[in-house]
């Protein structure tokens, strides 16, 4: 079409500026030879950058370096399942162990065709042989303030199992070293990895229930012991001075992560809790039944943890002032609206990649991709988390409510 608009515009075109009168007489005065050769330099030119288009659109993007993790115990019976899945992340490779029983780390070598010589007896050996990027602990939970300490003083990152810590003086350490030293402190729960909880967060962020007026979570199962976990991992989930408390802390937990979520990290204004010992038998040093209230301006969150569950269930209702959102399990939503006639059950959208599990978001974060920040294993959202258990731990021991401030 240009040509064209060329053509029939002559008279304005010849009155252009010099550049144009020269490409007028080029085109339209000059000899035939001249005209190809023109034609000609101008094609090759297109030519030359639409090639280079094509070659720079056709480079692969460059893959992420492959992340190197360790681990730190092998206590924490959750690391088994860690082990098994990591075949499936070949950016993730395994470069060290460090956990001094020798019993433990024959076992896990066996059972999982592991190296002899990725384990080690110390963290701090283990750091300066295989220099991992991360580290991944699985000791009791007073152990991770340790844990982490050690690897900040190298500037590795690390990533935990829930609960963060037993104490918020604990927490307040860890974030103190995590800032100073500029390493990420990431806390692992499964419920994060549910694509149902995004989608009862979702639900409240775009409004369609309004404001959040009540959140009710269980979480839970039969009991550690009735469900056969490692001898390692009953010793000291048994033991208020390496777990912080029982059901409180070890399922109550994901109770306070999501309410802290839910509400962008504001500060509860009290926390209420009162436990049971309904098999002292079993667990005569610890709670094994948990419920933990938490009071905010125009909202409240009830939190059921226990180990007396007829069987094992992780789930949440969302109430906001116009409709309720409910999860089921990980992948399910029942949700009903003002003026529905009746819920409905939906099937929740699936979670991103780079958010499908610990290990994806790890990698994501440590390569720059996801700032974590006010999410579910973000430090900042865990200290808040830690404060919380701390406080209902108190709550519990002496009956009564605690009033809290936001953590400076």
């Amino acid at each position: 079409m240009r040509p064209l608009s060329v053509v029939t515009n002559l008279g304005s075109f010849q009155r252009a500026n010099s550049s144009q009168s020269y490409l007028y007489n080029r085109l339209f005065r000059g000899t035939p030879t001249e005209m190809r050769s023109y034609f000609s330099r101008r094609s090759a030119a297109i030519y030359t950058l639409l090639m280079l288009s094509a070659c720079v659109t056709s480079i692969p993007a460059q893959q992420p370096a492959t992340l190197k993790v360790a681990i730190v115990g092998l206590e924490h019976g959750h690391v088994a399942g860690f082990l098994s899945q990591l075949p499936k992340h070949s950016d993730v490779k395994l470069v060290g162990i460090a956990d001094a029983d020798s019993n433990l780390c024959a076992k896990y070598a066996k059972q999982f065709s592991l190296p002899e010589d990725i384990f080690y007896k110390t963290e701090a050996s283990m750091i300066e042989r295989a220099r991992p990027d991360a580290v991944l602990v699985y000791t009791s939970i007073a152990q991770h303030r340790p844990a982490i300490e050690i690897a900040a003083q190298y500037g590795v990152s690390v990533m935990v199992e829930k609960p963060l810590t037993i104490s918020l003086e604990d927490a307040k350490a860890i974030r103190r070293i995590a800032r100073e030293k500029k390493i990420h402190v990431l806390v692992n729960y499964e419920t994060t990895w549910y694509a149902s909880n995004r989608a009862a967060y979702d639900e409240v962020r775009d409004n369609r229930i309004e404001e959040i007026r009540r959140v009710v979570v269980h979480d839970g199962h039969e009991g550690p012991k009735e469900i056969n976990v490692q001898p390692e991992f009953l010793k000291w989930l048994t033991d208020p001075q390496q777990n912080g408390a029982g059901a409180l802390y070890d399922f109550g937990c994901y109770g306070v992560d999501l309410m802290t979520w839910l509400m962008h990290g504001e500060t509860p204004e009290s926390v209420t809790a009162i436990t049971n010992q309904d098999k002292p038998e079993i667990y005569p040093q610890v709670d094994d039944d948990a419920t933990i209230i938490l009071k905010y301006p125009h909202a409240q969150a009830v939190i059921q943890a226990s180990w007396n569950w007829p069987f094992g269930r992780k789930d949440m209702e969302v109430y906001g002032a116009t409709g309720y959102i409910i999860t089921v399990a990980a992948n399910d939503v029942r949700v009903r609206h003002q003026h529905d006639n009746q819920e409905r059950t939906d099937t929740a959208p699936s979670l991103p990649a780079r958010e499908r599990d610990s290990l994806s978001y790890l990698a994501a974060v440590m390569h720059g991709q996801i700032v974590p920040k006010g999410d579910l294993t973000a430090l900042d959202t865990n200290v808040i988390v830690t404060q919380i258990l701390d406080a209902a731990r108190e709550s519990a021991r002496t009956g009564q409510t605690v009033k809290l401030t936001p953590v400076h």
